[in-house]
């Protein structure tokens, strides 16, 4: 695996984080809204903030990670980026993160609940949610949304109820969903979701990332045609 990933207009370089480029982030990044102020919780490479800096020309961004090495490293993919000036990223817990409120919140965040955790500290801090469980990650949302503002999320849909649960005890309103299948025949393996503090009707879609082995689908195509060399 390269210690890089070359996108259309960026570059992340990876070697320092445990958590590498993914589907994942990827999808997050090209799905999500936003606003002129947006937040990335456990920015990890940078990725994500990279990708709304892109979509969002007027937005300034902020990348709050816990982990230190992570912040070094996507503080290196925005200097070298052409976002350099709308991008900062934060080494802080976002149990603890103050700021002014952001009309967008994205996050990534760890998604294995009960199993075993690695004896790598830092791969376990990425990976796992006893990091940021999905009721803390849910509960600083709501405490750095904008009245009118959207938190995105992209989680394993076997994670899906479990978040959602926590949403609504918190106040907020599911109102975008987009399940995403790796194939065509495949049950849904990732989860696409957006809240607000006020409800509205709610859309949902289905996306597919390849039609066959190795042949990317329309929708995913056209999701991520600006970012993908």
């Amino acid at each position: 695996m390269h210690d890089y990933f070359q996108f259309k207009q960026f570059t992340v370089r990876q070697a320092g984080c445990a958590m590498k480029v993914g589907t994942d982030g990827t999808l997050l990044g090209a799905w999500a809204r936003g606003g002129q102020r947006i937040l990335d919780i456990g920015t990890g490479t940078g990725l994500v903030a990279l990708m709304m800096a892109q979509r969002f020309v007027e937005a300034q961004v902020v990348g709050v990670d816990i982990d230190a090495a992570a912040v070094s490293q996507a503080q290196e993919n925005v200097t070298a980026s052409p976002f350099l000036e709308r991008i900062s990223i934060e080494l802080a817990d976002i149990n603890n993160f103050e700021a002014a409120p952001f009309d967008a919140i994205v996050a990534n965040p760890p998604y294995f609940e009960r199993s075993l955790t690695s004896p790598d500290s830092q791969r376990t801090l990425a990976r796992h949610t006893t990091a940021l469980s999905y009721r803390q990650l849910i509960a600083a949302a709501c405490r750095l949304l904008a009245d009118e503002g959207e938190f995105s999320v992209v989680v394993p849909a076997d994670a899906q109820r479990r978040i959602e649960c926590e949403a609504a005890l918190a106040g907020l309103f599911k109102v975008r969903e987009c399940l995403v299948k790796t194939t065509p025949r495949k049950a849904p393996k990732r989860a696409l979701l957006a809240f607000r503090k006020h409800g509205a009707v709610l859309e949902q879609t289905v996306g597919i990332i390849e039609d066959a082995p190795g042949m990317r689908s329309e929708w995913y195509q056209q999701l991520t045609n600006d970012f993908y060399l």
